[in-house]
């Protein structure tokens, strides 16, 4: 799942960071309640896991800001208030389940899966298409026709960027900070290497190539039915 984790603990975060990626998921990060209003509005995630206290905008405000705008992405609030009232509160503004401190993180896992099972199966977009190529964003799965196609996990993920635009052209830059998390140029070949990897797997051997390079712009996936 691509997930955004709002937490301005650095050592939480760090951990949570470092168990959600060994647990197959893609995690985005902010430390602030400003910065996670940010992401949630320039990205499309599964779940937020939002901390209750933060710096700048706290986490009520931040999901309740979001639910006025109509962003429907299940949240789980984290905090060190566990209450009932604590919690209802927190249901009240916008969360969908609330976890108190301490915290198993297997706890926290199953949570979130389950906030993304209960999700409806159109808004949630759990399974990407386009022509006979299917991405299965919850099982981490890649089928072309009635072939698996086993992919890396950042093959994946660029896999997923690309056909969540499918149609349009996607840019280095894009591709960059979205796939890779960084927000320079490397100055590297690490995305030909990727894109020239991935069109191997994904189109060799089918008569219709469905990832693209568009010269000077970027990439792109499409079919042309």
């Amino acid at each position: 799942m691509r997930i955004l984790l709002v937490e301005d603990d650095r050592e939480t975060a760090a951990y949570l960071l470092k168990a959600l990626k060994e647990a197959g998921h893609v995690p985005d990060h902010a430390a602030d309640g400003d910065e996670g209003a940010f992401l949630a509005d320039a990205n499309g995630y599964d779940v937020m896991i939002v901390d209750r206290m933060l710096p700048k905008k706290d986490g009520l405000t931040l999901v309740a800001e979001a639910r006025a705008k109509g962003d429907d992405t299940p949240v789980l609030i984290l905090s060190a208030l566990g209450q009932v009232d604590d919690r209802v509160t927190g249901l009240r503004a916008g969360g969908d389940d609330y976890l108190a401190k301490p915290y198993a993180f297997a706890e926290l896992l199953a949570r979130i899966e389950v906030l993304a099972r209960r999700r409806k199966p159109g808004e949630a977009e759990t399974v990407l298409r386009v022509g006979d190529l299917e991405l299965d964003r919850l099982s981490h799965t890649v089928r072309r026709a009635a072939t698996n196609i086993p992919l890396q996990p950042r093959e994946f993920r660029l896999l997923e960027y690309l056909m969540k635009h499918a149609g349009q052209v996607v840019t280095r830059t894009m591709l960059l900070e979205n796939v890779w998390d960084y927000h320079f140029d490397p100055q590297t070949n690490v995305i030909d290497v990727h894109i020239s990897r991935l069109r191997s797997k994904v189109d060799k051997g089918f008569a219709e190539p469905l990832v693209h390079t568009v010269r000077g712009a970027g990439y792109m996936v499409r079919a042309s039915q």
